[in-house]
């Protein structure tokens, strides 16, 4: 499984506040909007949608998450992960 998000910020406010954060997995710099349109993320006052997406290995789409709740998200994705039949990572 690989993990990724993505902002509209630039790559150095991303790096920044992955850092100030300690995230870790890497968080992608959209600040032309290019791939969240491509996704079809719409916006709200020139700011993208939070939306989650999951991809397949194979590269399709298996299911988009657009009612993301930041202070419960990490259970959001646990939970989708596993209705996905996505095994959870083992150290």
């Amino acid at each position: 499984m690989q993990l990724f998000a993505a902002s509209t910020d630039d790559l150095e406010t991303n790096t920044r506040f992955a850092a100030e954060l300690g995230i870790g997995y890497p968080i992608l710099a959209d600040p032309d909007k290019k791939g969240a349109e491509a996704m079809g993320v719409p916006t709200h006052l020139g700011y993208p949608n939070r939306w989650t997406l999951y991809a397949g290995k194979d590269g399709k789409l298996l299911a988009i998450e657009k009612k993301v709740d930041p202070r419960a998200h990490g259970e959001q994705v646990t939970k989708k992960l596993a209705e996905l039949g996505i095994a959870r990572k083992t150290k």
